[in-house]
């Protein structure tokens, strides 16, 4: 019996036992949550669970307030719980075994792989070293720089605590923040404005790329999906922020009301938090119904592959694009900057594209039974959790039991992965029987 027993463990798929540990600490942290250590008062179940989910799943939507319904105990479990959740649950099991000089074995480099979503298992090891010390320098960093803003204004103690959770939390693109309004009040403010972005754009364009430029250094020879990330990014930042400026530069309610620098300020940041982070130093509930759909879209696209954002990722996005504009162009293969895409990378993008669109609307038409008559804010709460982004209009509280059941889904399968969720439920069988091709007619 224990033998059987054994072997249906080891055959557990690694899409599953990611899928589990994650659902672990989620409920571990519930616990924690929960208890009268963690809070200042006493909360739900209910607040419990959604926190966690949205801190392991780095998301930062919020049902009650970090800074006031927590207490310090409470917060530090938050924003370890982001840790968790951005660092990747099997490289922080990894890291622990290396620590402890235990070995890491084959299985365990599945888990891995597929928590990094790499396609080899090789030099894993390497990377999830490489990974501790670039989130370990840029938390550190910013924290630093953060301090000499909230130390000020908030004292030693409460100012080095706060640099160091936004540190965290911008770093992990978890969009926790410790005030009400998120960083509202430093709208202006270059040290918070260039800081906080700078962390979410380092931890969202992902730990391949981070080694890939620290150890190559030079252009040529950079990777085919280090060059992809690079330029995508630049462009979505360069689209977003010239967008954001024009479309909300006369509106009384985020950009009118502010002196010409500070919108400058605030151009750049929301443009830049959009895709992955979650903060914001501007009402989104004010924005105009255009500027909403432009953040829906990037909320949509997300961050890079192996980072600490959710999303279809940008070179999904570049793929997509990429295929649509060889079609119509009549070519039977992707080339870009002197490499040829295979039809598996296209294949997998548009399975990837196809069950990131169906998630998306399921959980769209879902809230939109128990909330009737907030078609954009749900739209917009939909994509912000598919994204792991952590955005809100402002009726994140305002949903019951069977909403919050709905986002806390979509937030988990933003964080794992929608691939993930398809091959586990997917089935492999031989092909024993060659069909005679057929066609149809599209489009």
């Amino acid at each position: 019996m224990a033998r059987r027993v054994g072997n249906r463990r080891a055959h557990l798929a690694p899409p599953l036992v990611l899928v589990l540990i994650y659902a672990g600490f989620i409920i571990l942290g519930s616990i924690a949550l929960k208890l009268p250590l963690a809070t200042t008062a006493p909360i739900t179940w209910a607040d419990a669970a959604f926190t966690a989910t949205s801190a392991v799943t780095v998301t930062g939507l919020v049902v009650v307030d970090t800074g006031s319904a927590f207490t310090l105990f409470g917060q530090a479990v938050v924003m370890f719980l982001i840790q968790l959740g951005g660092l990747g649950l099997m490289t922080f099991a990894v890291l622990i075994l290396s620590m402890f000089g235990l070995p890491v074995g084959f299985t365990h480099r599945l888990y891995l792989k597929e928590d990094l979503n790499q396609t080899s298992a090789t030099d894993l090891l390497a990377l999830t070293k490489m990974i501790l010390r670039v989130v370990l320098l840029c938390e550190l960093v910013g924290a630093a720089l953060l301090a000499l803003v909230f130390v000020p204004e908030f004292g030693w103690g409460e100012g080095l605590w706060q640099a160091a959770f936004h540190s965290v939390s911008a770093f992990n693109n978890a969009g926790f923040a410790l005030f009400p309004d998120s960083l509202s009040r430093w709208v202006g403010n270059p040290v918070v404005n260039i800081t906080v972005p700078a962390l979410f754009i380092l931890g969202g364009i992902g730990f391949t790329v981070a080694s890939d430029v620290w150890r190559v250094r030079r252009w040529h020879r950079f990777s085919l999906h280090t060059k992809l990330m690079l330029v995508g990014t630049g462009a979505l930042l360069f689209w977003s922020i010239l967008a954001f400026g024009i479309m909300e530069w006369t509106n009384p309610a985020t950009l009118g009301a502010l002196d010409w620098p500070d919108r400058i300020w605030a151009s750049w940041f929301q443009a830049a938090t959009t895709r992955t982070a979650g903060f914001n130093t501007v009402e989104i509930g004010f924005l105009n119904d255009s500027t909403t759909l432009m953040f829906m879209t990037l909320m949509v696209i997300g961050a890079g592959s192996t980072s600490t954002g959710g999303g279809i990722k940008v070179t999904t996005f570049i793929v997509l694009l990429l295929a649509t504009i060889a079609f119509f162009k009549r070519r039977e293969s992707i080339t870009v900057f002197g490499r040829e895409l295979g039809i598996d990378q296209v294949m997998k993008v548009l399975a990837l594209a196809m069950v990131s669109v169906l998630l998306i609307f399921f959980a769209f038409f879902m809230l939109l039974l128990f909330h009737e008559g907030e078609f954009l804010d749900l739209a917009f709460e939909t994509a912000s959790a598919f994204g792991t982004v952590g955005l809100s209009r402002g009726v994140t509280g305002s949903f019951d039991t069977a909403g919050r059941i709905v986002i806390m889904l979509i937030m988990f399968v933003g964080r794992v992965g929608p691939l993930t969720l398809g091959f586990l439920l997917a089935t492999r069988k031989p092909r024993r029987i060659a069909h005679p091709s057929g066609t149809v007619y599209l489009g």
